[in-house]
């Protein structure tokens, strides 16, 4: 089995990630321009691969039945200068600028599944998916918020055409600054326009501003964008429900995967991707700076220090989420859905089935250790102390399950996720409509570029993102039966895109979320799911 690694280096290798894992430790982890109606006057002799946007005219490509735009840039590059300041507008451009290939990535590790490390501070750009013709019609905008524990990820690893040309939507993708890059929390660096710490979040709404600017000249509606992320990019979408500063720039809201009230729960500490307290943030940006030896003249010290000095100062940039007590976030969101002050939206949310099934396969392959009995129950004694730890293994016995493995990805998926996501339907349920949802596929496929697992995978975290998105880390072919499900959740997405419902199309009937009981995504048809019974949630709230 080999040795069994240490448990410092165990939790800091894993932090809050989609399928996509990385980490300096080795792991963790356009708008509609149609061929008629509103958007013909903003193209350019006609030609549909050529659109004018606020800072130029770009050409894209144009494929079967969509358009796609890449790379177009949204903030000027936050380097120098604008290394840890709020995004800046955009150079303007003359000439016609080439939107045809994605920009690379911001700063960070090399990637679990075959992503290639990147360097590049020059990363705030964004990708356009767009039917080919609007008939007239202002499209719906999704805004996708990629996922990546904070610290990987980028928006180009989502093809969107499926969403676009059958739900008749514009998808737009984006990388924003990612791990210490875009979450650094230090005093000195705190300035008029409020705390440091929030840089990433800050990103994402000058991109949503971008689209408010640019939508009507693409065909595109303003006035109807729906914020849409998964894992990190959840946890980012319930800061925009909790941020005054995100007030107005979206209309509807989907969560996934990223539940708004998890906070303690997680079961990793030194890697938490979840949003963390102001005091917690400013002493590991204290650390980091201790660290590269800039505890004086902190600013100029920090932004004389290259990329790769930072992420190996900052554990790969794992562990800087966003940050709660400031003027982009003054609350958390837990807090702001506690006390109902938040963004009053629409929202879809919730998780997947078997959702710590990834970070425990996450772990064996980086260690090349596969969990054992005693594993287990050391791992759950760390985290709930000796006295709560005997209650937890009499209630998940190793030997009911097929592994101690899957004993334990079934207690954190059970206690972390399942759980916090039913306090979030509640919270939400209390105040604005909420369609609540667990992702159920057990077969669904594991990532291509990834070791198997000594497990089987079920409904792991990051499963459902194929069944949504051509993901570049899913290239296994979806079946028969997954392809309907597939078809459903695309209309399901888009309905409520166009509506705030995601009923209507031909698809299952969705209630609003009641009780403890949510739609149930899965490949046998129309199922509901009692989350408090399936993941023992009354015991998890007695404990």
């Amino acid at each position: 089995m080999g040795q069994r690694p240490a448990r410092s280096t165990v939790r800091r290798i894993i932090g809050g990630t989609s399928i996509r894992m990385a980490a300096a430790a080795g792991i963790a982890g356009a708008l509609a321009a149609g061929l008629a109606g509103p958007a013909l006057g903003a193209q350019r002799n006609g030609d549909p691969a050529v659109v004018r946007v606020g800072d130029g005219l770009v050409r894209g490509s144009v494929g079967d039945g969509y358009r796609r735009f890449d790379g177009i840039p949204y903030a000027a590059p936050p380097v120098g200068g604008l290394r840890w300041a709020s995004p800046q507008p955009p150079r303007r451009w003359s000439g016609v600028r080439e939107a045809t290939e994605p920009r690379g990535s911001c700063p960070q590790t090399a990637g679990f599944l075959g992503d290639p490390a990147s360097a590049d501070e020059d990363c705030l750009y964004l990708n356009v998916t767009t039917p080919a013709n609007s008939h007239g019609k202002k499209l719906p905008v999704m805004f996708w918020i990629h996922g990546g524990g904070f610290y990987s990820g980028s928006g180009s690893l989502y093809g969107a055409q499926r969403l676009a040309t059958e739900g008749n939507v514009v998808v737009v993708t984006l990388n924003y600054r990612l791990g210490v890059f875009g979450f650094l929390d230090h005093p000195a660096l705190d300035g008029a326009g409020g705390e440091s710490g929030d840089y990433g979040i800050e990103d994402q709404q000058a991109a949503l501003r971008w689209v408010r600017r640019n939508a009507a000249a693409f065909g595109g509606d303003a006035g109807n964008v729906t914020l849409f992320g998964e894992s990190a990019g959840g946890v980012s979408t319930c800061a925009h429900l909790a941020s005054p500063a995100s007030a107005g720039l979206f209309r509807r809201a989907i969560v996934q995967s990223g539940p708004c009230t998890m906070a303690s729960e997680w079961p990793y500490p030194d890697g938490n991707w979840v949003v963390r307290p102001r005091a917690t943030a400013e002493k590991q940006g204290e650390e980091v700076a201790a660290r590269l030896g800039c505890e004086q003249n902190t600013v100029a010290c920090l932004r004389g220090k290259s990329v790769a000095e930072l992420l190996d100062a900052s554990d790969g940039g794992q562990g800087y989420g966003p940050a709660a007590g400031g003027g982009v976030l003054p609350l958390s969101p837990k807090t702001a859905l506690a006390t109902g002050r938040f963004n009053r939206v629409p929202v879809i949310h919730g998780t997947t089935h078997d959702e710590h099934r990834t970070f425990v396969a996450a772990i064996e392959t980086f260690t090349g250790h596969t969990v054992t009995d005693a594993d287990y129950r050391q791992d759950i004694e760390d985290f709930f102390g000796k006295d709560k730890a005997a209650e937890v293994l009499k209630e998940y016995p190793a030997a009911a399950y097929e592994s101690p493995s899957v004993a334990l990805s079934t207690v954190w998926t059970d206690s972390a996720w399942a759980c916090t996501a039913l306090d979030t339907d509640r919270l939400l349920g209390a105040r604005v409509p909420t369609y609540a949802y667990e992702f159920s596929d057990a077969t669904a496929p594991w990532a291509s570029d990834g070791s198997s697992p000594s497990f089987a995978t079920g409904a792991f975290h990051a499963s459902e993102l194929q069944y949504l998105f051509a993901d570049e880390q899913f290239r296994t072919p979806l079946n028969a039966g997954q392809r309907r499900l597939s078809e459903q959740m695309i209309r399901y997405w888009t309905n409520f895109a166009h509506t705030g419902d995601p009923n209507g199309g031909g698809t299952t009937a969705w209630p609003r979320f009641a009780g403890t009981n949510v739609r149930s995504l899965t490949t046998g048809g129309d199922a509901q799911a009692d989350l408090s019974t399936e993941h023992r949630c009354g015991f998890w709230k007695s404990l």
